[in-house]
Formats: C-alpha cells, sequence, structure tokens
C-alpha cells in the first residue's frame, strides 16, 4: 500500500463511519474520530480501542473547537460525514438539519483550508430527481431535494464545491446509495434492509410504506467504506461528484419477499412522508468504475445473510 496517513473522519461512531474506520485501519491509516454520539455510539468503534492508530475524540462539527481538536499539521486528509440523516425528523425540525448538515459542514471547510487538507463529503442519493423506469441516475442527473434533509446535503456540496473552485481546497463529493449492513440502526432512522431483517428475525410483521413499488439501490457497507476511502485519496476525484451503487435496483415489496422467513406477513401501511419519497433510485456507477476502478463486491443476497448473521450475535 501507498506510505500511511493520517485521515480526519468526523461521524466516525455512526454506521457508514464505523466501517470507513475500518477500511482505513486495515490499510495501516492513523484514524482521528469525532462524533458527538447523538446518532453514532462507542459501541460501533468497540472493536478499535485497543488500535494505537485510532482514537475518537467526543464532540460536535458545530463547535470549531472541537473541530480543531481533530486537526493539526499531521493530517493529510478528512472524510466528512457527521450528519443528521432522518427525513421525517428533517420535516419535524428543519433547524437542526440546516445546523449539522449545512453550518457543520462549513466549519469542517474552514478547519480543511487552515491546513490545506483533501475532504472526500460523503453526501446521499436522496438529493437526484425521479428517474425514469430504465435508466440509472449518474452524475449529471438533475436534482431535486424533497426534504429539508436532502436540500441541507444538497447545500452542503455547493458549499463544498464553493471551496474547490474558490480556495482550490481538494474536495471530492461522494454520493452512495441507499447502504446497508451490520452496525445500522433497525428503527426508523434505519435503513430498510436493516428494519426488515431485525423485524423478520423477531418475528415480527414487514411493513412495506406505501405501494411498495419505490425501488433502491442496495450498496453494502463495506463496498460503500472502500468506495468512500478510495475517492477521498484520488487525486482524478478532486473537484468531481461521484456515484456509488450496484446498478441494480430492487422493489421494496420485492426486498420483503427477500427478506420475509416462510410465515412472515408482509403489510402495505401508510406512508408517513410520501411528498418527500424518491420513487426510483437507480445508481448509474460508471464514473467510480472508469475513475476509480470501483466496483461493489458483495450482493444482496450475501449482504442480507451477513446483516442477519451480525443480528443474531
Amino acid at each position: 500500500m501507498s506510505d500511511p496517513k493520517t485521515v480526519a473522519v468526523t461521524g466516525a461512531g455512526g454506521f457508514i463511519g464505523r466501517w470507513v474506520v475500518a477500511e482505513l485501519l486495515d490499510r495501516g491509516h492513523v484514524v482521528r474520530g469525532l462524533d458527538d454520539l447523538s446518532n453514532g455510539s462507542r459501541e460501533n468503534v468497540a472493536a478499535f480501542v485497543d488500535d494505537p492508530d485510532f482514537e475518537l475524540l467526543v464532540g460536535s462539527v458545530r463547535e470549531r473547537g472541537d473541530v480543531d481538536a481533530l486537526f493539526d499539521a499531521d493530517v493529510d486528509a478528512c472524510i466528512h460525514l457527521a450528519a443528521e440523516i432522518d427525513v421525517q425528523e428533517s420535516l419535524d425540525d428543519p433547524q437542526s438539519h440546516f445546523e449539522t448538515n449545512v453550518r457543520g459542514t462549513q466549519v469542517v471547510l474552514e478547519a480543511c483550508r487552515a491546513d490545506d487538507v483533501r475532504l472526500g463529503l460523503v453526501g446521499t442519493c436522496m438529493v437526484y430527481d425521479m428517474a425514469d423506469t430504465s435508466e440509472g441516475i449518474d452524475e449529471e442527473h438533475p436534482v431535486k431535494p424533497a426534504s429539508p434533509y436532502a436540500g441541507s446535503k444538497l447545500a452542503a456540496e455547493n458549499l463544498a464545491e464553493s471551496y474547490y473552485h474558490g480556495y482550490d481546497l481538494p474536495v471530492t463529493i461522494l454520493r452512495p446509495f441507499n447502504t446497508y449492513g451490520p452496525f445500522q440502526k433497525t428503527g426508523m432512522a434505519g435503513g430498510v434492509v436493516s428494519i426488515f431483517t431485525s423485524r423478520d428475525l423477531a418475528g415480527e410483521d414487514l411493513k412495506v410504506f406505501g405501494d411498495g413499488t419505490q425501488t433502491r439501490d442496495l450498496l453494502y457497507v463495506t463496498d460503500c467504506a472502500r468506495f468512500i476511502v478510495e475517492a477521498t485519496f484520488s487525486d482524478a476525484a478532486v473537484g468531481e461528484v461521484i456515484n456509488a451503487g450496484t446498478g441494480r435496483d430492487i422493489s421494496i415489496n420485492d426486498l420483503a419477499r427477500v427478506v420475509a422467513s416462510p410465515g412472515t406477513e408482509i403489510r402495505n401501511v401508510e406512508h408517513h412522508h410520501p411528498q418527500s419519497e424518491v420513487q426510483k433510485l437507480l445508481c448509474d456507477p460508471t464514473k467510480a468504475e472508469e475513475l476509480l476502478g470501483w466496483t461493489p463486491e458483495v450482493s444482496l443476497e450475501e449482504g442480507i445473510g451477513e446483516l442477519r448473521e451480525w443480528l443474531q450475535s
């Protein structure tokens, strides 16, 4: 591998953050994590506490002092994952999403600018407008943020892009599609795969919001973490927006049938935020493959198996 780097990771105690930390440590890098533990947890990174190359600072990206504590002359790169991520919560309380996702990103950008640190900004596929029935969503696809969550994430991307153009800060914007796997929450703030798998194991009904025809491109978390790390360190990716997904989508109805054990009931229920539902999410991952040589390695069936095994343990 290339020479070890020191990497600052915001949101290190979160679901994807935890796997990004694991990927960086596996590659021999030194990791400094920041998390306010409002959504992430110490348990998520418990496997790394004895690793001399890992440190977790408890603090918020909203606070310049907390972010500055993460940075010094040794830091080579920052992966910015810290965010408020709940669509329904953003509709109920848009202010908190603005404070963390927009103001917090600006604080991180200023810290990167002060030390000329390259930044991998992790965005979301939820910023995209609906795709048509056959074409995957590429990076040129129109955006249409349909919730304050999506709007705040798009604003954060625009800010980061302005630092790239205005200050020549090396910034890469990453848009992974629907990521799932071990350590993801299984409540409403979790992902549909984790929620379904958890309910199936508990012998509970699988509740499908709306008619269940909406589709998702489901990306296993180790593939997502590998994408984030490789894109952040790629010189060819600087200044770019890059999607990551499998290039295959599945309807929520079909996903429920894949997850459900014999005897598990599947029920369609009223959608709690139909106005913010993106009907079809199908990634065109061509750019990630061409620019980074990245392709996903874990199939949906394998990924659900890994998640089921982890939830049972």
